[in-house]
């Protein structure tokens, strides 16, 4: 697993789009992590999967809540990184009114979360290989702060905690 210390591993990434900018058009499309992180801060948390209980009811909702503090104290983005395509990311940001403030982040293949050493498999489950819950805190690609749940917890990796770590 990437430890505290360490630059992310380069991976694409996706995000749906639905307003075209310079060198973006609208829908999916691919960015390699390296090259986003570059010269920022960001704060990362990874989950399971869209839609899902905990996912939408909490934890999405808490880093929406507190962008404006989040932002306050340096971060330049918020990502939410789930093993879901960008359709699917996409269609979830709507749906929790994300309007700019979370980058809905898709690693539909989990390159990045497999590079980063915390995928779990829920195949039993009928849900494939998925991310495990966490809070990572990034700058300029190196891993500055790294919380990860426990099982079926919610307690490190909420906007709380990451106001608390920054």
């Amino acid at each position: 697993m990437i430890a505290v210390g360490q630059q992310l591993p380069n991976a694409t990434i996706h995000e749906f789009l639905e307003v075209a900018t310079e060198g973006c058009s609208v829908g999916p499309n691919a960015f390699e992590v390296s090259k986003l992180t570059a010269g920022k801060k960001i704060v990362i948390f990874g989950l399971p999967g869209a839609f899902t209980p905990t996912c939408s009811a909490q934890h999405v909702p808490g880093y929406v809540a507190q962008c404006d503090a989040i932002k306050a104290k340096g971060v330049d983005e918020i990502w939410c990184l789930s093993v879901n395509d960008a359709f699917v990311m996409g269609a979830w940001g709507k749906d929790q009114k994300v309007n700019g403030k979370v980058r809905m982040m898709a690693d539909g293949a989990a390159e990045l979360t497999k590079k980063l050493g915390l995928e779990f498999d829920l195949t039993a489950r009928g849900m494939g290989v998925r991310s495990q819950r966490y809070l990572m805190i990034v700058d300029n690609g190196v891993v500055k702060h790294l919380a990860v749940e426990a099982a079926g917890k919610f307690e490190v990796s909420d906007a709380a905690s990451a106001l608390k770590a920054l």
